[in-house]
């Protein structure tokens, strides 16, 4: 069902049938009114000759067009196609996402991909029907709207937390996207707000000042994070809850919360099922720098694979009987990814041959012995953050400073830890979600250590691959077994063919349909250098 692969007759009929499944993956533009909508839409269905679809909202603001106030496009979730495209786009979009423009600029952006910005610039257009720039515009545009409906900010505040360079651009730019003034777009949001039943919440955040603590002047900034359904919130919760680190996460069936150190400083944030509107979860949060909000909301998105398209998934994994049966029990299973991505490296490397929960044993301490604490300031009786979350992940200089003592287990492993820890401290290692698949692939396995099981779970949660298939694993060949897939590696490859390029998410149900005393976390582990056929590793 992915958008890449749709028709402009499938698009159509999309749009007639106002499918909420569709939202996010194209953008609808109405020639005879010049607004462009989300597929379910609930206006008058345009006549066919009258629309035109773009991949993005940058490419309809780029032709002409202003977003529709009704439906609020820019609203939906985002396209599953940026996980599922590893090609220069997707990766492009992934790093847009997360802030890179705003931060470094499009020469720092072409610079990660290994492109000049001018060929960027080329690419982007023909893909995506908008540049760098313009696409970074539209998220400004998004972000500004977020901060207009959910705080009580002035609009200079607003303007800079978005990445506006001036207000007069802010003020220019939200008239120009959504034909209202920044007043207006404020009003209509809380009214928005008000009518489902969420109360909008202040979010003057102020500073952290000098050290590393948290302003209790104000309540959290709460947001709404848009899903399509069905959405398995259970099993994602349940796999934090069961990897949450003591001190920097705390989780329970339905809650998780966690402090991260963002570009502009530490943060904490906490998600809950419940979301204000239907089909969302609620995220709150407290930030060092507003600035820092869209890539907080791109990271917790990823995190809970809230893009993913669920239909597609489970109807590719469903060809086979007995899969079929586990993706009619649990729908909408998503692939948990990562707000760190240097933190999923170092969870990777610990959590080699021994259970989840002696992994997390061995972060607990390590977060205890390294990581900053996350102190709170300001005389508010409301805590900054829950009890339970009191300091970062530490990073990786913290990490190569201890050097052998990062790990109370064997010194190869140690060893191991402390060269991936002062690689990314100097700069030689680079993680990001917009890496390319292969060369993280082979920068990982580079290392002393590190092999092919690790670097394909990095690339799971990281860079959101939903197409690997790691038949090393113990637990997940006999979950294979139970589910009657050959639990061979080869021939276990050769039947999930079928299932591409979702195998990761093939991996979840494998894992979750392994007898208990095999599964992840239950049995101890084998270390990855010994053979295929009795090699585990744990899911840290």
């Amino acid at each position: 069902m992915a958008s890449i692969t749709l028709t402009g007759d499938e698009r159509y009929r999309a749009i007639l049938a106002k499918d909420r499944r569709f939202d996010g993956q194209f953008i609808t533009a109405v020639g005879s009114t010049g607004i462009y909508c989300r597929p379910s839409c609930p206006a008058r269905t345009p006549k066919r000759e009258n629309v035109t679809f773009y991949p993005t909202s940058a490419a309809a603001h780029e032709a002409g067009y202003r977003a529709c106030k009704r439906c609020v496009p820019d609203a939906a979730p985002g396209d599953p196609a940026w996980n599922l495209r590893s090609d220069v786009a997707g990766r492009a979009m992934r790093l847009i996402s997360d802030g890179v423009v705003e931060r470094e600029g499009v020469p720092g952006l072409a610079a990660r991909l290994g492109y000049s910005s001018r060929h960027l610039a080329r690419v982007l257009t023909a893909e995506l029907g908008a540049g760098p720039l313009a696409l970074a515009r539209a998220q400004r545009a998004r972000t500004a709207a977020t901060l207009l409906g959910a705080t009580d900010l002035p609009f200079a505040q607003v303007a800079f937390a978005a990445g506006f360079a001036s207000v007069r651009a802010f003020n220019e730019t939200v008239q120009e996207v959504f034909q209202l003034t920044p007043t207006l777009v404020r009003e209509r949001s809380r009214g928005r707000a008000a009518a489902a039943g969420s109360r909008a919440m202040d979010g003057g955040l102020g500073s952290f000042g000098t050290g590393l603590a948290l302003s209790t002047g104000a309540a959290p900034l709460t947001l709404s994070l848009a899903y399509r359904e069905p959405y398995d919130a259970a099993g994602v919760f349940t796999w934090l809850r069961e990897r949450a680190i003591d001190g920097v996460e705390v989780a329970t069936e339905d809650r998780y919360e966690r402090s991260l150190l963002l570009p502009g400083g530490p943060a904490w944030f906490g998600v809950d099922a419940g979301g204000p509107q239907p089909a969302s979860l609620r995220l709150r949060a407290r930030l060092t720098d507003l600035s820092d909000l869209q890539a907080l909301v791109t990271r917790v998105r990823r995190l809970f694979d809230l893009d993913a398209d669920p239909a597609a998934v489970d109807g590719a994994l469903s060809v086979h009987p007995s899969i079929a049966e586990r993706v009619r029990l649990r729908p909408g299973r998503r692939l948990p990814g990562a707000v760190d991505p240097d933190e999923m490296l170092f969870r990777a490397i610990i959590g080699q041959q021994i259970t989840v929960s002696a992994a997390r044993t061995a972060l607990g301490r390590l977060a205890s012995r390294a990581g900053a604490p996350l102190e709170q300031n300001g005389d508010n009786e409301e805590p900054a953050v829950e009890l339970g979350v009191n300091r970062l992940f530490p990073s990786a200089a913290a990490i190569a400073e201890l050097g052998e003592e990062s790990f109370a287990g064997p010194r190869a492993r140690s060893a191991t830890i402390t060269r991936v820890a002062e690689a990314i401290a100097d700069g030689q290692l680079r993680l990001s979600p917009g890496d390319d698949i292969a060369e993280q692939h082979e920068a990982l396995t580079s290392f002393k250590g590190i092999g092919d099981w690790t670097a394909g779970y990095v690339s799971m949660r990281v860079l959101g691959n939903p197409d690997v298939l790691l038949t090393g694993d113990v637990a997940l060949r006999s979950g294979a077994r139970a589910l009657g897939l050959p639990p061979e590696p080869r021939p276990l490859t050769a039947v999930a063919e079928q299932f591409r390029p979702w195998r990761s998410y093939l991996s979840l149900h494998l894992w979750g349909a392994a007898p208990p005393r095999s599964r992840p976390g239950i049995k101890t582990n084998a270390t990855q250098q010994t053979p295929p056929t009795t090699t585990t590793e744990t899911p840290a």
